[in-house]
């Protein structure tokens, strides 16, 4: 939901985002729109969703293992972090969900199937492990499933860790 009520929902039969203005009935597709794919004018496994102050719109991939930004009007998006095939390296990610972006641009996505949350500077060509460094599993210091995101106004971040059945905090300045 963005600051003037409006809720996009994704839907990952369609490979779209959908954005609802309140009030209104029906939508207007805001990414993708063009099936399935992997194209530029095109989703493959939308998952997760954020909405940022200039309402862009990121979209974590399931099947493109990436997270793409889609600016208000644009008919192709920009791929902001993975978008190198699946895999575990500072380049790659492996079933993206949750992602949040921050005021400077910076990208962070639970990065599902490597049980660890990336972050990724605006602009960067690769991101770096901020949670998760230790495999998956069920210690304090490890994840297993993440897939929401969120901060709260002190700046710590809050993962659902879903395999473990929990949601831990972080406290960035002593993890990032």
């Amino acid at each position: 939901m963005d600051e003037n009520g409006s809720v996009y929902v994704s839907d990952y039969k369609t490979h779209e985002v959908t954005r609802y203005r309140r009030g209104k009935s029906s939508g207007t597709v805001v990414a993708g729109g063009n099936g399935r794919g992997y194209d530029l004018d095109q989703l493959c496994g939308p998952s997760y969703v954020f909405v940022d102050r200039d309402h862009s719109v990121y979209v974590s991939e399931w099947w493109s293992h990436c997270v793409t930004k889609w600016v208000p009007g644009a008919r192709e998006c920009i791929v902001v972090a993975g978008g190198n095939g699946k895999g575990n390296g500072f380049k790659e990610m492996s079933y993206p969900k949750g992602v949040v972006v921050d005021q400077l641009g910076t990208i962070y996505v639970a990065d599902g199937g490597n049980a660890r949350i990336m972050r990724w500077r605006k602009g960067a060509m690769q991101g770096s492990v901020i949670v998760g460094r230790n495999g998956e599993g069920g210690q304090s210091n490890q994840l297993n499933g993440p897939t929401g995101l969120s901060f709260d106004r002190h700046g710590n971040l809050f993962v659902v860790d879903y395999k473990n059945h929990r949601v831990q905090r972080f406290d960035l300045e002593f993890n990032g």
